[in-house]
């Protein structure tokens, strides 16, 4: 008798404020590692985003049209009390240099630990056209006019400049 393999889901948690290349190269290339991604954009309140929740929501689900077995949904709270909503036994974290690691590492150890059931993180590290790229910087240089044509979709920069002006 063979044994059924639960599907294998991992949750993509972060604030996505606003979603960059850099985030949907993450997102594609872990798509390809598990059966199911959901990407979790999480509404922290102590932190001030550009866009609500709902927005960056709708923005992310925007930009994975026709990428197939990839949802998002809105979370607040711990990452892991997220992944085991969603029934996933890996958190996906993009790594963009070393610096990345030395926070990534202790936050892995203890979402292994600190939620309900222990969950592994898987770390994917982004392609190197678009490793330099944080949403922070994306903000200020749009914040400040520059050219945002390396760091986001059109229609993200479309957001971006109507939000900021």
């Amino acid at each position: 008798m063979s044994k059924v393999q639960s599907p294998r889901i991992a949750l993509y948690p972060g604030s996505f404020d606003p979603v960059t290349l850099g985030h949907l190269d993450v997102i594609g290339r872990a798509a390809r590692l598990f059966d199911r991604i959901v990407v979790g954009v999480i509404d922290n309140p102590s932190k001030s985003a550009l866009f609500t929740a709902e927005e960056r929501r709708a923005m992310i689900c925007g930009e994975l049209e026709g990428l197939g077995g990839v949802t998002v949904k809105t979370f607040t709270g711990l990452a892991v009390d997220a992944a085991a909503q969603v029934g996933a036994q890996w958190i996906v974290r993009g790594l963009r240099s070393a610096a990345d690691a030395l926070y990534e590492l202790p936050m892995a150890h203890s979402n292994h630990h600190c939620g309900k059931v222990e969950i592994e993180t898987i770390f994917v590290a982004a392609s190197p056209e678009v490793s330099f790229i944080s949403s922070s910087l994306v903000r200020e240089i749009a914040a400040r006019g520059g050219r945002l044509g390396a760091f986001v979709t059109s229609a993200v920069e479309d957001k971006l400049r109507k939000k900021l002006t």
